[in-house]
């Protein structure tokens, strides 16, 4: 103990730079992170008096490591493994599971080496995502022999890599080092990658890397849709050598900041008929032989490519675009790309929405120096100090605030190892106070419920308070605010510029693990635990100038009125990567803000939470940006949300790259309203939009030929038309259908039914046909079984069969809207029609296939169909039925379009004389929920506003409308559009 107090006080406060490593430094000469061992009771040491190891690079140790990745996940569930510095030689993969992180320690980096010609990894395996064999596959738990692998995905939490070193030796061409499609909390940082001649260093990305340099391989990067669909974060990051491209890419939100890339091919190629979201900034390219980006899907929303302050040298094409095979010439030997910006764009706030390109490049006599990085380097971990050994007990029921703040006053770095700390007053940390966990599952500050000094009525009481201006580092710890305190805030942050929050779980709520065999106790309050949520102040609470840099983190606390709130500070500030999620009223707020750039912020809306949450607030901010901005509700949401963000007297503040979504049709109605100027934002998906709203002024008003026909409605949607012109609309969560009356002008309801309406339509007969959700009722019996539904093949491609979307039936129904409550039949599925001609057939207008099956599936040939009352009108018999909100009627020898939801495309298809569709072929990169043809054959798409294209597939007009349309119908004469929006009932003059 003493020999402890003497190390730590008598060596300076030397502090090391282990982040981003210089990029000329050879692999595996990158300086280590953690130079030292540390010593936390709880992990494992991968070490040879524990396990039967040499770290001497000969020595196969792929058993021993698994084994001892088994004991520390069967041993706490979650937790670090250490790996002492040496060579370790493997020869099969190593899987990771939840929450399992591996971290090396020592003068150099260990390093793990995949021995060559290693079984298996030779022949690509055609069953695999990725087609290839994995050195370390993290899973969200590691199988039993023979049963198929676990890959990690939506709910794989903290799990990581860090300062270890990775090599792929010769033989192994199919061989990738790392598969990483974990969520939250999860990393590779501080590593070296040597692909070698095998495939890529790594496959699938997941939430964030740090000081990650990639060697060799056929790709440094390839990669799919990160889990569960959000964005990638990269940040110090270096590439040399990669024989295809550095990075291979569909989906992946690719936010990137300070990447280093030298001799290669092509920085970054994004995979043919994929979009992809992506943002570079404070980059090098040098020496690129062909294009530095290859883009797809060309004038598409989804496609969002923005380059920022992008250093060029030896690079003659800038950009190239598979579709029009045209290129964008880089612009001189050696260049600064200050602004490449391609996709929908809004200058302003009152601009349409506009496909164009940004380009500002700016030659240069010498190749600038790589742009400074704002990590902050850590103390020299001699001088670390053991939190435990200063007297911390963290078993989660000792008050530990004591110790912690004698701690805090003696020292200036501070390790935590894993436990629970439990505190009942705020540590208030020194202005250049630093923090250190290595699992913020692992090692957790807590509040036990009806803490005095947090309960109670008054203002906000932090956890934990950083000093006014200082440097401070908190890493690697969650904090955990407990349910019943309602004075509340697990951290205020008022350090300056050069300070650094990162690895951070807020706790409660989402996102909690326990020990095996740890219960959670019930805690002082027994009623609903509902009754607890949004009761404390904000989880993180930045403020009175606080700045800085923000990483990796994830504030899920349903308690807490907010998951972060920044307030009344000019002090530059970053965020890289911060989840928001299942808040009930807000997620994130900033007021008053300037000076900062948010990068890769993920809103989530869950369904018992967060339904009516609002995900974003903007208010009084200037000079900011956000880049990469997801904001999604989940699939189990079932009531309709006004606006994304809510904005009012905000000056110059840029978004790029933004992303409004959902599987279900409950999106959130539109991304952005600006109450200052009151002026709404309609497109769910663009590259730029400028933020000024300054001035008041009125919506831009609808056309003249707009009328309001009807209003007060939830959700409106599903329409069609019968022979007399009348128009039919549902509202599916409240189940009703309505009738609007072409005659008397009056709107009607002739079915509320318990039977929730998907879609409708009219057969030649005018018989109204209701596709609806039967959910089969628990102990209900016919002939003396229960009702089962399985869900179809071809609900295989889209995530909306999962999550609690299967066990029901799509169920056609038929109604004579004159006398409807007598006539209400349901019709029977038979086989498809193969010796008559139909009069129509009608399919979902829309649909969501997000494994982008979309082109197979709509030409499917469907083997059952319902019949309706007329005997000539089917509707086959697809999953999609159970996503859509409109059916098309596709009429033999006609065309017939239908969209691709998730893609944003209208296609156009032919129809058979017995119903089938074919010949797909693209018609316009725009598309949600409907469409509709007029007589002259036009295409009305509803897309935010309802555009207008010619038969050819030219954009003519738009039709703006005072509200997002969900649906379109058109009168039999061709003369009458209607237009539902959430609220109302519209009809638009058509000449």
């Amino acid at each position: 103990m003493k020999k402890f107090f003497l190390l730590t006080l008598f060596i300076p406060l030397i502090y090391h730079c282990g982040f981003a490593q210089k990029p000329d430094v050879p692999f595996g000469a990158a300086r280590s992170f953690y130079q030292q061992r540390l010593d936390d009771q709880e992990a494992v040491y991968f070490t040879p008096d524990k396990y039967p190891i040499k770290a001497d690079g000969k020595t196969d140790v792929s058993d021993a490591l698994q084994q001892a990745i088994k004991d520390l996940k069967d041993k706490n569930n979650f937790g670090v493994l250490f790996i002492p510095e040496g060579k370790y030689l493997i020869s099969k993969t190593i899987f990771v599971p939840r929450a399992i992180r591996l971290i090396g320690y020592g003068k150099n980096r260990p390093v793990i080496i995949l021995a060559k010609k290693s079984p298996g990894f030779q022949v690509a395996d055609t069953t695999d995502k990725g087609n290839a064999k994995y050195m370390f596959w993290f899973v969200n738990n590691i199988s039993k022999p023979g049963e198929e692998v676990s890959d990690a995905g939506a709910s794989t939490f903290y799990s990581a890599l860090s300062n270890i070193n990775l090599k792929i030796e010769d033989g192994n061409p199919v061989a990738v080092a790392l598969r990483t499609h974990y969520a939250q909390h999860s990393f590779i940082a501080h590593a070296d990658i040597d692909a070698g001649k095998g495939k890529a260093g790594m496959f699938d990305v997941g939430n964030e890397m740090e000081d990650v340099r990639f060697f060799n391989g056929d790709y440094g990067i390839l990669t799919t849709k990160p889990s569960p669909g959000w964005q990638f974060m990269m940040v110090d990051t270096y590439f040399e050598g990669q024989r295809k491209a550095a990075i291979s890419t569909q989906e992946a939100g690719l936010t990137i900041v300070r990447m280093h890339v030298k001799n290669v091919p092509t920085v970054i190629e994004i995979h043919p008929n994929y979009h992809e979201k992506l943002l570079v900034e404070d980059s090098r390219f040098d020496h690129v032989t062909g294009p530095a980006v290859i883009i797809s899907n060309e004038d598409n929303a989804f496609n969002q490519i923005s380059l920022r302050n992008v250093d060029c040298r030896d690079v003659k094409v800038l950009a190239s675009y598979r579709r029009s095979k045209t290129t964008t010439a880089g612009g001189g030997a050696i260049y600064k790309v200050k602004n490449f910006i391609y996709g929908l764009q809004m200058d302003n706030l009152k601009t349409d929405p506009v496909y164009k390109t940004i380009k500002e490049i700016q030659p240069l006599s010498a190749f600038p120096p790589p742009a400074k990085k704002d990590i902050p380097d850590f103390p020299a971990i001699g001088t670390w100090a053991n939190l435990q050994t200063l007297g911390a007990k963290g078993d989660g029921e000792t008050d530990d605030t004591k110790a912690i703040q004698d701690a805090i006053d003696k020292y200036l770095a501070i390790y935590v190892p894993s436990g629970k700390y439990r505190i009942t007053e705020t540590l208030k940390l020194k202005p250049n106070t630093v923090l250190i966990g290595l699992n913020p599952i692992a090692t957790q500050i807590l509040l036990k419920d009806n803490t005095q000094a947090f309960g109670g009525f008054g203002g906000p009481v932090p956890m934990i308070e950083t000093s006014k201006g200082g440097s401070n580092i908190v890493t690697g710890i969650g904090l955990s605010s407990g349910r019943i305190n309602p004075r509340a805030v697990a951290c205020k942050w008022m350090a300056g510029e050069n300070s650094y929050l990162n690895d951070v779980k807020f706790l409660g709520g989402h996102g909690g693990m326990n020990k095996p065999g740890e219960q959670t106790g019930p805690g002082l309050y027994k009623g609903n635990d509902s009754d607890m949520w949004d009761t404390q102040y904000w989880s993180l609470w930045i403020t009175d100038g606080g700045g800085g840099t923000f990483k990796n983190i994830w504030s899920a606390n349903t308690y807490a009125t907010a998951g972060a709130y920044v307030s009344n500070t000019s002090t530059p500030g970053r965020i890289y990567a911060l989840s928001v999620e299942h808040h009930v009223r807000n997620e994130v707020r900033f007021n008053q803000v300037s000076n900062w750039k948010v990068y890769a912020l993920q809103l989530e809306e869950e369904s018992r939470e967060s339904t009516e949450c609002q995900p974003l607030e903007l208010e009084n901010c200037a000079d900011m940006t956000f880049a990469n901005l997801y904001m999604f509700r989940v699939i189990r949401v079932n009531k309709p949300y006004p606006y994304s963000i809510r904005s009012w007297n905000n000056k110059n503040v840029e978004l790029l790259n933004v992303h409004n979504y959902s599987q279900i049709k409950y999106t959130t109605t539109d991304p952005l309203y600006d109450i200052g100027t009151n002026v709404t934002v309609r497109p769910w998906e663009f590259t730029r939009l400028v933020i000024n709203s300054a001035t008041t002024t009125s919506e831009q008003p609808a056309q003249g030929n707009v009328q309001k026909l009807a209003s007060g409605f939830e959700f409106a949607n599903s329409l069609c038309t019968d022979s007399k012109g009348n128009a039919y609309f549902s509202e599916a969560r409240m189940r009703r259908i309505y009738k609007w009356d072409v005659n008397t002008k009056t709107i009607s309801l002739p079915a509320d039914y318990p039977w929730e309406p998907l879609s409708l339509a009219c057969d030649k007969n005018d018989n109204l046909l209701v596709v609806f959700k039967y959910v089969p009722k628990p102990g209900y019996l016919i002939d003396g079984k229960p009702e089962i539904f399985n869900n179809p093949p071809d609900a295989g491609g889209t995530s909306f069969s999962g999550w609690g979307n299967s066990g029901f039936g799509s169920l056609v129904y038929s109604v004579n809207t004159d006398k409807p409550d007598e006539s209400i039949k349901l019709l029977k599925k038979e086989a498809m029609p193969t010796d008559k001609t139909i009069y129509q057939a009608l399919y979902p207008a829309h649909r969501w296939r997000d494994f982008h099956d979309f082109n197979t599936v709509s030409v499917n040939k469907a083997t059952e169909c319902w019949v309706a009352p007329d005997g000539v009108t089917i509707i086959p018999a697809v999953y999609d039925l159970a996503r859509s909100s409109t059916l098309v009627a596709a009429y033999p020898g006609k065309p017939v379009y239908t969209t691709d939801e998730y893609d944003k495309r209208t296609v156009q298809l032919n129809v058979s004389a017995d119903g089938y569709l074919s010949d797909l072929k693209y018609f316009a990169e725009r598309g949600e929920f409907d469409s509709a043809v007029d007589a002259k054959g036009n295409v009305y798409i509803a897309d935010g506003q309802v555009y207008e294209y010619d038969s050819a597939g030219k954009q003519i007009g738009v039709i703006k409308v005072p509200e997002r349309p969900t649906s379109l119908a058109f009168s039999t004469d061709g003369k009458t559009l209607y237009v539902t929006g959430h609220n109302a009932l519209y009809s638009v003059a058509i000449d």
